[in-house]
């Protein structure tokens, strides 16, 4: 092989592995840093009291009462299709829930717990004998990532969450108090 040939095979080599090393360690180092602080809760009159969400549309809807209050585009879990069963099948749950804790230091900016598994997701996982993991949230992109808020909603790309831009998961924040009730379907 000429010597010309080998360097640029070298190159490519060093570029395969450390752009994606690099990246990796990027994004570890900005999920510890955090992605700065939680916006305050809206007035509560400006609240949604229920999260509605439609797989088949990549469609998150707040609403209070019958008024939809926002509506967002989001990404899912890289196997959206069907119920999640099991942990790491990258399936989005279908079903009631609720918002039950929040995390203003997660991974991704911000997140909102969303109750999976209930009583019959946990049943349905105990007789498959797997286990039906469980952090699922709603979520903004992983921290240090937001200059990809344009593109995020072009494919599914999470573990089985919703994610959303992280301008729109600061409203999400704001507007969504814990125990608010979230529907989920395909």
């Amino acid at each position: 092989m000429s010597s010309k040939r080998t360097k640029y095979l070298a190159v490519l080599l060093l570029i395969a592995v450390v752009l994606p090393a690099s990246a990796y360690g990027y994004t570890k180092v900005l999920g510890r840093v955090g992605s700065g602080t939680a916006p305050a809760m809206a007035a509560t009159e400006q609240q949604a009291d229920k999260i509605v969400v439609r797989k088949s549309t990549r469609e998150m809807q707040l609403l209070r009462g019958d008024d939809v209050l926002r509506t967002y585009q989001i990404a899912l879990g890289g196997a959206p299709e069907g119920h999640k069963l099991q942990e790491g099948d990258e399936k989005t749950p279908v079903g009631e829930y609720v918002i039950d804790w929040r995390n203003p230091r997660s991974m991704a900016h911000l997140s909102l717990h969303i109750s999976y598994p209930n009583e019959q997701d946990a049943a349905a996982a105990k007789e498959a004998n797997v286990s039906p993991g469980g952090n699922i949230v709603i979520h903004g992109l992983p921290n240090g990532w937001g200059f990809l808020s344009a593109v995020h909603h072009l494919w599914d790309w999470t573990d089985g969450c919703v994610a959303v831009t992280n301008r729109e998961m600061q409203e999400i924040w704001s507007m969504v108090p814990n125990g608010t009730p979230i529907s989920i379907s395909e």
